[in-house]
């Protein structure tokens, strides 16, 4: 393999994204709003846009459009399977993780009985508590919590031993933290639950925009991702086990195929989004072949160089953010602050400054036309944990691969100015 010389170039990257050229009143747009949805590549936007011109049918006809939607639907699912690591069969499209969680929480549920019991984590977002605690209160299941520390903001993987056992039905877990930022050790989870024959969780969501995944090398049943979380569409990809998924009795109107990829689908899926979806991974692709160290061969070495990347630039900025707000007085960082362990956690912080509220803290940030969110961003264990679910919640900024070292220097200097005033 030939090696690559192309150092990151910030300028070709942001590029792919045209919400990033777009200004305010001549003020340029900052996006540090990462966590709850990237800006969307223009290859999404581009496929997404063929999809509806091109081939506007619904699947399955004898006539050439429809026909073209069942080409891009195969398609999509092969090109989502090989970013997850699956197999084409093992994907699942849907309109958003929430909504897919509580239509595999009602399959899955089904088998179990009272006596069982599940584990859940205080560390996730409500889309992989919520649905799983209303199942187990309708079947009269137990629910024990794998809890994290307050100081280190790791799980408290010592208590794994004690918490899964022989009646462990379910353990849910998520990769990252979409209010902490913590990358999780969810191998080490799902290796004990598979050791009592527990079916595990991945809440990938936070993780995905980061971290390349693939869930073979994990051993995970299901995880869950959300495109509009890695430039692409508002939709859900859920990574179903084959194992799992032929023994699961789908939630489906009677003329509706019995097969894979659709039997998990409870309706017409939005094409668009799963073609968009495809989009969005070719981007991270084009990074591996544009930025890789080495020159790669497969879908799957480009997107892997491509994560591998972003992650160096990634890292940099959350170095730079760490470092620069270290020796800010008034700030409350809600996760690894260690400039030495950024590696452990994605380019997601939440924060407290002082005595100011987050919302207005996030108002003064929009009036310099920089994007920042305010709240508990549905992580309500967590908030409830650290005790900010009832006051406001926190600020929290978050970066992705097109965001620049000077764009972080200037959230920094904007914060120290806050820092002095609360």
């Amino acid at each position: 393999m030939s090696k690559h010389t192309l150092p990151w170039d910030d300028v070709e990257v942001r590029a792919a994204f045209p919400a990033l050229g777009l200004t305010d009143h001549d003020k340029p747009r900052l996006y540090a709003d990462a966590p709850g949805g990237t800006q969307v590549a223009a290859r999404a936007l581009t496929r997404l846009h063929a999809s509806m011109v091109n081939h506007c049918a619904n699947d399955g006809g004898a006539f050439r459009t429809s026909q073209l939607t069942d080409a891009g639907l195969i398609q999509a699912h092969a090109v989502a399977a090989t970013f997850l690591g699956a197999d084409p069969d093992e994907v699942v499209f849907g309109l958003n993780t929430t909504s897919q969680l509580f239509n595999f929480s009602r399959m899955i549920s089904r088998a179990w009985q009272s006596g069982d019991e599940i584990v859940l984590s205080r560390m996730d977002h409500d889309a992989n508590i919520a649905p799983w605690l209303i199942a187990a209160q309708e079947r009269g299941v137990t629910v024990r919590w794998l809890e994290f520390d307050v100081q280190s903001f790791q799980y408290r993987y010592d208590t794994l031993s004690s918490l899964i056992n022989s009646k462990t039905r379910l353990v849910a877990c998520n990769h990252a933290s979409n209010f902490l930022g913590t990358i999780n050790d969810v191998k080490r989870i799902i290796d004990a639950a598979k050791a009592v024959g527990a079916l595990t969780m991945v809440d990938a969501v936070q993780s995905v925009a980061h971290l390349a995944i693939d869930v073979k090398a994990l051993g995970c049943d299901l995880l869950s991702t959300s495109p509009y979380k890695f430039f692409g569409p508002h939709a859900g990809l859920l990574y179903v086990k084959r194992e799992l998924a032929n023994r699961l009795v789908p939630l489906k109107v009677r003329p509706a195929s019995d097969s894979m990829p659709t039997k998990h689908s409870p309706g017409t899926p939005s094409f668009e989004a799963q073609c968009a979806t495809q989009g969005a991974i070719e981007h991270m692709a084009w990074l591996g072949e544009r930025f890789g160290a080495q020159a790669p061969a497969s879908l799957r070495e480009q997107i892997v160089a491509g994560y591998a990347a972003a992650q160096a630039h990634e890292l940099a900025l959350t170095e730079r953010f760490l470092a620069g707000i270290a020796p800010l007085r008034n700030i409350t960082l809600y996760g690894i602050a260690d400039v030495s362990q950024a590696s452990a956690r994605v380019p997601t912080f939440s924060l407290r400054i002082g005595h100011l509220e987050p919302r207005a803290v996030a108002t003064e940030f929009a009036e310099h036309n920089i994007y920042v969110w305010d709240g508990s961003f549905y992580a309500y264990e967590i908030a409830g944990v650290l005790g900010v679910r009832e006051t406001g919640g926190v600020v929290r900024i978050g970066f992705a691969h097109y965001n620049t070292l000077a764009e972080v220097d200037r959230i920094v200097a904007l914060l120290a100015d806050m820092s002095v005033r609360a």
